[in-house]
């Protein structure tokens, strides 16, 4: 739930109401749940049946192993490597942002807006050289705080949900304070129209609702350091996305209800702004302290997990080998962990929804979509494998999850696609403009090159589909 909370309401319910149009922003944030509920039963099966270090290459790995060798789990690596340090950078970028509510040199605005006509160089955050050092200096903390054994990082998680916790309800409970529910439930004329404007709303808001949900697999990624995985890994991800979706829709209708719909709209430091207005400047400094810290928790966990990818894979020899180093004494990945967080500092630089929408298009089509299909062919593969955890109603789950991964992908990818008024205002050359610029393409671009990067691997191991194809079914081994 810390990795899944984060800087996330905090930044992304202005553009989520901004996107929806108004009150019917709790839309999003159901549907959003109800996709990752049906994908966190993939999840659950998967990170149960096969318990290691590294989530979804695993499972990439003894799926997809029997007709295209290692390609699929190289070529999640080769997103995890970009994807999951995008991921963290968001909550450099949102803690930054409500820095500035301290003091507003830290960061410039820029008013060229990150959307799917923005080039990479629009994209960029103006930081101050205070700002510079300041997201250096946040990544640093979090690395030193992870340069511990695993069992001094579960204390240290423990007390940042905490913190996450009430920060979240410090903010709920000052949007109640003055509660206005006209005003909270004033859903503007035609706003629940289901036409082509409200899809394309909807699929809008569903990236940023997506994006403050992801986090619910992080335990998947540490099955190897679980003691009961077959329990733990299911019960956590239900909890944590049923937990958060209440947090979400309580956080969203308070703060409508105690601030004006175009003020939520275009609000920078919005937790700050209800509690400041309810209860007055000191109470909004101490939340904002806790905003920051939240912010700070949730690179710190998804560190935690993500480092565990690399890692794994350099240890599978999938992957370059100095990832799969361990530290002496602490017994940590710590390779991994710096090189994640260096990536992490990089990706600060960019601007939050150019970010976001990013990474949402590079994780779905590796990792969702990919994962889905993997639990069908191990299922037809592997019938003996173990599973403590088995889909309920399998398959619908799965194809519930599915078409909402490839809709939250066409509205981060190409929303223009879905947006009408934006598809009329440009011409040709705007138009494929537009589109080569969009994350969707740059997405498969990316794609593109690690399939040459695999091909150049593979003729160095000689390996698929350059020498013979090798099959390990280590979970079904061990069992």
């Amino acid at each position: 739930m810390t990795q899944m909370c984060g800087i996330g309401p905090f930044v992304t319910i202005p553009l989520v109401v901004a996107a929806m149009g108004g009150p019917q922003a709790i839309l999003a944030w159901i549907v959003g749940a109800l996709v990752v509920l049906a994908d966190g039963m993939v999840w659950s099966e998967l990170g149960a049946a096969m318990p290691g270090a590294g989530g979804t290459y695993l499972y990439l790995r003894e799926a997809f192993q029997y007709r295209t060798g290692r390609l699929m789990p190289f070529l999640f690596i080769w997103t995890a490597v970009l994807a999951i340090p995008l991921i963290m950078s968001t909550g450099v970028i949102g803690l930054l942002k409500y820095l500035a509510y301290y003091g507003p040199e830290l960061v410039k605005s820029d008013p060229t807006p990150a959307g799917s006509e923005a080039t990479v160089a629009s994209s960029l955050i103006a930081l101050t050289p205070t700002g510079i050092a300041t997201s250096l200096a946040v990544v640093a903390i979090v690395v030193f705080a992870l340069y511990r054994n695993i069992t001094s990082i579960k204390r240290l998680t423990i007390g940042l949900w905490v913190i996450m916790f009430l920060s979240v309800a410090g903010v709920i409970a000052a949007s109640l304070t003055h509660f206005d529910p006209r005003q909270a439930f004033d859903f503007p004329e035609g706003g629940l129209r289901l036409d082509l404007a409200f899809f394309s709303g909807l699929g809008t808001a569903l990236v940023y609702a997506m994006y403050d949900y992801i986090g619910y697999n992080t335990t998947a990624y540490m099955g190897a350091e679980l003691r009961d995985p077959g329990r733990v890994i299911p019960r956590s991800i239900a909890y944590s996305i049923l937990g958060m979706m209440a947090i979400y829709l309580v956080m969203n209708i308070g703060i409508l209800g105690a601030l004006p719909l175009e003020r939520v709209k275009n609000s920078q430091f919005l937790a700050s702004e209800v509690v400041e207005q309810n209860w007055g400047k000191p109470a909004s400094y101490a939340l904002t302290a806790l905003i920051v810290v939240t912010a700070l928790a949730s690179v710190f966990t998804g560190l935690l997990g993500g480092s565990r990818v690399p890692f794994n894979a350099a240890r599978d020899k999938l992957f370059l080998p100095i990832f799969g180093r361990l530290h002496r004494r602490l017994n940590i990945p710590h390779v991994a962990i710096l090189m994640m967080g260096l990536i992490t500092a990089i990706g600060s630089l960019f601007k939050l929804d150019a970010v976001i929408n990013m990474l949402t298009a590079v994780t779905v089509l590796v990792q969702a979509i990919a994962q889905i299909v993997a639990l069908s062919v191990l299922r037809s593969r592997q019938p003996m494998l173990q599973r403590p955890y088995r889909m309920f109603l399998y398959p619908l789950p799965s194809i519930l999850a599915l078409f909402g991964w490839i809709y939250v992908y066409v509205s981060s990818g190409w929303p223009m696609l879905l947006d009408r008024q934006t598809m009329q205002k440009l011409d040709g050359a705007e138009f494929w403009h537009a589109i080569l610029h969009a994350p969707g393409t740059l997405s498969l671009a990316w794609l593109a090159l690690g399939g040459i990067a695999f091909l150049i691997w593979a003729r160095a191991e000689q390996t698929w589909p350059f020498g013979p194809q090798e099959i390990r079914e280590d979970f079904l081994a061990a069992q």
